[in-house]
């Protein structure tokens, strides 16, 4: 499953336990288009029966934790954290040239605003 219909999937389940929540009752079809309508998601019908046939009669708190016990099961990504982390040592591969290149681009970003505030006859202390 690539990530788009994981997102896909979620949503859906974001607004079943949404109606659920709000009714305490199993929302019907209705409740979660609408919910998925008012943020300018198009519901999916087949989507929503199979949302509600599997988490029908669980209350919300057990599903998001059953959901959550999923999640610290999945591999994390400290990898890409760690890389992406400010430290004192280059970070492998080609991220030096990524530094530099944002380096000068802080540069040339700096500098047409100096040159804007010359042009404008003040400065800051006169």
């Amino acid at each position: 499953m690539n990530r788009d219909q994981l997102i896909f999937r979620m949503r859906h389940l974001a607004a079943y336990l949404l109606a659920a929540i709000s009714d305490n009752e199993v929302p019907s079809e209705t409740k979660i288009s609408n919910i998925l309508g008012s943020v300018g998601v198009e519901a999916d019908e087949k989507q929503i029966k199979t949302v509600i046939e599997r988490f029908a009669g669980k209350p919300p708190s057990k599903v998001i934790a059953e959901g959550l016990h999923l999640l610290s099961s999945m591999p994390s990504a400290t990898g890409a954290v760690a890389v992406a982390a400010p430290s004192g040592k280059a970070p492998a591969g080609g991220a030096p040239a990524a530094a530099k290149e944002e380096k000068k681009e802080e540069k040339k970003k700096e500098e047409p605003e100096e040159e804007s505030d010359d042009d404008m006859g003040f400065g800051l202390f006169d």
